[in-house]
């Protein structure tokens, strides 16, 4: 058994790590894992194999920038992928992100659709079935539900200078529906029914939320560190990591909490850039983004709360991450970020809400951490620990070549 993965990344970033999982569920098997990627990479137990160069990621970004034409650049690179894929022979492929300008859709789908090789594609956003943008919920638009036109978020990833959506819906359709046997894998519940409502509404769609490794995301015993490291000391401790930090992902939320909560809390940013630790207020502790898994998970655990007031959100890793560590989460009712928690390791706020936001901050405070940290860990290792999450792929593709 081969299985062949392609991804943006290669154990960097979230989907990065979840090819790499997927990847050591694979070899667990007895079987071949072999992972392609484009950029941002760490080792990996898989065979792995480069797609295209640096070069080849500006050239597609300038491409889209110009014509929107976001998917149909890299030629060379993706004909040499195909060449890869024809030399390996999988009896899978398994397709992760396909966006980040580094993949040509039309020429990789000719290939597959003649090709007598089963394909599963995991949705880790939205993407794959618009006109132009990865996610609509901010601007509240559902043009994608029939035929994308007059896109209102043409500046938005992958940004550009024109407004190309509709050919680009129309192409989509054409190219990704010539695949028979092609079965779509949504992260979360609420991307499964986004899926059901689009093009893809006859294509095999399973749900398979993401896990995470339980080895890394653990409680921490070292809170007071922590603690006099950023000089918390004893206050009320509001956690919120996103990477990037944007408009989506509720920033201006916490500039809001910053201005109501008192002094006996304090809110802690992980992720921003310079620009936006040097603008933020005085009762904010800015950090920039870190790859150190301990580091964050002492974070975490060091945390009263995780607050995360994402406006657009496939499942939300970070909420996972929290809860491992023992932290309960507060976050918006926006896509499938609600999915990761329930009444008894957080609370679900209406999107926008920040009076509500701050009423789930003196929720949680009236009832402790220590009310809520073995059940937020329970949860965690009960519903998405990666060796339980990602086995379901092995199960999927035993069931699709019928091993079982």
């Amino acid at each position: 058994m081969k299985v062949f993965q392609i991804s943006s990344e290669l154990n960097s970033g979230s989907v990065g790590r979840i090819a790499e999982q997927i990847g050591e569920q694979v070899l667990k098997q007895g079987w071949e894992s072999y992972i392609a990627y484009a950029r941002d990479n760490q080792p990996s137990t898989s065979k792995i194999i480069k797609i295209g160069k640096k070069l080849d990621i500006i050239k597609h970004g300038i491409l889209t920038r110009i014509t929107d034409r976001h998917g149909f650049g890299s030629k060379k690179a993706t004909l040499k992928l195909i060449e890869n894929i024809k030399e390996i022979k999988p009896d899978i492929v398994q397709l992760q992100h396909l966006h980040g300008y580094f993949i040509n859709i039309e020429i990789l789908f000719n290939f597959l659709a003649k090709a007598e090789i089963p394909v599963i594609w995991t949705f880790h956003d939205c993407w794959s079935f618009t006109g132009h943008c990865a996610y609509y919920d901010f601007v509240g638009c559902n043009k994608w539900q029939t035929n994308c036109n007059t896109c209102p978020q043409i500046k938005e990833y992958p940004k550009s200078f024109v407004d190309n959506s509709k050919k680009n819906f129309n192409d989509k359709r054409t190219i990704f529906k010539s695949k028979d046997n092609l079965t779509i894998v949504p992260v979360s519940n609420w991307l499964g029914d986004e899926t059901k409502k689009s093009f893809f509404n006859n294509n095999k769609i399973k749900v398979i939320q993401n896990g995470i490794d339980l080895q890394n995301f653990f409680i921490q015993d070292n809170n007071l560190l922590i603690r006099e490291k950023y000089n918390i000391k004893n206050k009320f401790l509001v956690l919120g990591v996103a990477s990037p930090w944007s408009d989506r992902k509720g920033l201006k939320y916490f500039i809001e909490l910053a201005n109501r909560l008192d002094s006996r809390h304090q809110i802690m940013l992980v992720g921003l850039n310079r620009k936006q630790i040097n603008s933020l207020p005085q009762n904010i502790i800015g950090l920039e983004k870190t790859d150190n898994t301990r580091h964050l998970a002492e974070l975490y655990s060091a945390a009263d709360v995780f607050l995360n007031p994402t406006l657009e959100e496939a499942l939300g890793l970070t909420n996972i991450e929290a809860l491992a560590c023992g932290t309960p989460v507060i976050t918006f009712n926006s896509g499938g970020s609600p999915e990761t928690i329930d009444e008894k390791t957080g609370v679900v706020v209406d999107k926008g809400d920040v009076v509500g936001l701050e009423k789930a901050i003196y929720q949680i405070r009236q009832k402790s951490k220590d009310f809520y940290q073995s059940e937020c860990r329970r949860r965690a290792e009960l519903h998405f620990d990666k060796n339980k999450c990602f086995y379901k792929y092995i199960e999927l593709y035993k069931e699709i070549l019928n091993l079982n």
